[in-house]
């Protein structure tokens, strides 16, 4: 039988952490069932502007946005429980501000955007299909508070639970299954979203298709979402089964990582940049079985917290290195398995609040690529390498299999193998996203635009080929380039703002 469900909100006021108010939620909260009952928030909170850049860390600095790599803007958001009431002639919509880079940013000249968290409505739930019927400002923690003790779990989920779910359409979010289950736009049925002169429009991948794939993992350049229909994917508990290999060197990782794509829904693999030999741990895992898993729920997860902005430089090729070690012989055997908790699994950062204060007041960027199978493993070696060379080191390197490519029009992933490397924001910062670049561009992969903060138009337009075809549709539906981003501006050379 389909449900309505609606949870009470509880605002966040200007200058409070949104992203500390769900994880706050998500600690006490426990495994509560979904209220089979609507709940009336006729009663919309007034818009008004929020300083917050509504991300894990102290209030923003005031009049400031910034992104989760902490590179702030002028600017403020604008946020209301009806979205309709708020978007018409908006630049751009954000949601949680999880995006490293500036795609979540406003244009220079800009200070307004529209925060989606307020509207975060579950609209409706149907039992039997699983399809989900929810506003963009849901976030994905509570969608697992609420619906995994249901036994119903995103389709795709990307490596934070605190993102909304307008934020996961418009970067096209994929995560340890993309092998089997691709990015999160092959289970949309349809979005809503308005449009640069007004309209309120419903498109889909039958329903204005070409609005509808340029959309997902667009990054907000099309529209304002609105609401989201989401196939969810049941689930047999609410717990994984991991198996996780401590292996020598990058070539048995790579080796691990697709012959696991065969037998494992979920595989990622954590590889130390700085070994010298790509050496890691593998990590594999599936939804438990009844007659292994615990009866009861996953209890709620505690978090610790960074407590302040740490001194820049505290993470350095020196802590870096350490951290490595340590990491790659925590695993005292070199195999284990067992039932472990969704979120250690899926959302190990989350664990820790305010994580990005610990690169200082310059902040983080994550540099996220895809480097096609065609190309092998040699251009993954080069990476490593090549930050060695310039004396910059990743604090934590993510090397994921890849399917087929997305069905948006800039969809990031092709088949092939992803690597992310987090980096910390320095003077070399731009020559070496540069470098970077110049080696994916060789390689024919491409970058992550959620992740980016650094590539230049002209590398940008090196890798993606797509490129045209994207500003084709965006022509076409907002023809007075009313909508954009910093990002848009940086990467596809939007006109000042006056």
């Amino acid at each position: 039988m389909a449900t309505s469900t609606q949870r009470t909100p509880a605002a966040a006021a200007p200058g409070a952490g949104a992203v500390d108010e769900l994880a706050d939620r998500a600690e006490g909260a426990g495994a509560a069932a979904v209220a089979d009952a609507a709940v009336d928030r006729s009663g919309a909170q007034a818009a008004q502007p929020a300083h917050s850049p509504q991300q894990e860390g102290p209030p923003a600095r005031e009049g400031q946005l910034s992104g989760w790599g902490r590179s702030f803007v002028p600017g403020y958001e604008r946020r209301h429980e009806q979205l309709d009431q708020v978007t018409t002639g908006a630049v751009l919509t954000r949601g949680l501000g999880r995006s490293y880079g500036d795609s979540s940013l406003p244009p220079e000249g800009v200070l307004e955007t529209v925060g989606t968290t307020l509207a975060d409505r579950i609209l409706g739930f149907d039992d039997h299909s699983g399809v989900l019927h929810a506003e963009a400002g849901l976030s994905l923690v509570e969608m697992n508070r609420l619906l995994l003790p249901r036994r119903w779990f995103t389709p795709v989920t990307p490596g934070t639970q605190f993102v909304t779910l307008g934020g996961m359409v418009a970067a096209d979010v994929h995560g340890k299954n993309h092998h089997g289950q691709g990015s999160i736009g092959g289970h949309i049925e349809s979005l809503s979203l308005r449009v640069a002169d007004g309209r309120i429009v419903t498109c889909g991948p039958t329903l204005e298709p070409e609005l509808f794939a340029a959309t997902v993992g667009g990054m907000g350049l099309t529209g304002h979402i609105h609401e989201v229909r989401l196939r969810m994917q049941r689930v047999p508990t609410p717990w994984i089964y991991s198996k996780a290999q401590r292996l020598p060197d990058v070539d048995a990782l790579l080796d691990g990582l697709k012959a696991s794509a065969e037998q494992w829904p979920f595989t990622v693999a954590w590889m130390d940049s700085l070994s010298g030999n790509g050496r890691g741990h593998l990590l594999c895992g599936r939804w438990a079985e009844p007659d292994e898993a615990p009866a009861h729920a996953p209890p709620p997860k505690r978090r610790i917290t960074v407590p302040f902005e740490m001194p820049s430089g505290l993470v350095n090729g020196l802590t870096v290195k350490l951290f490595n070690t340590a990491f790659y012989w925590k695993m005292l055997r070199s195999q284990s398995t067992g039932i472990v908790h969704p979120e250690s699994y899926f959302y190990p950062l989350d664990m820790i609040r305010r994580w990005n204060l610990a690169y200082g007041r310059r902040g983080v960027t994550q540099y996220q690529c895809v480097i096609p199978q065609e190309a092998g493993r040699e251009p993954i070696r080069e990476m490593t390498r090549l930050l060695k060379q310039r004396g910059t080191a990743s604090f934590l390197t993510v090397v994921k299999d890849c399917g087929p490519e997305g069905h948006g029009t800039l969809s990031f992933l092709k088949r092939g193998t992803s690597v992310a490397l987090d980096l910390p924001i320095d003077d070399r910062i731009q020559a070496t996203v540069d470098a970077l670049n110049e080696l994916v561009i060789a390689h024919g992969g491409r970058i992550y635009l959620a992740k980016d903060g650094y590539t230049t138009a002209e590398h940008f337009r090196a890798m993606e080929p797509r490129l045209d075809a994207f500003m084709d549709v965006r022509q076409k539906w907002d023809p007075e380039g009313r909508l954009g981003s910093a990002q848009s501006a940086r990467l596809m050379g939007d006109p000042p703002r006056r």
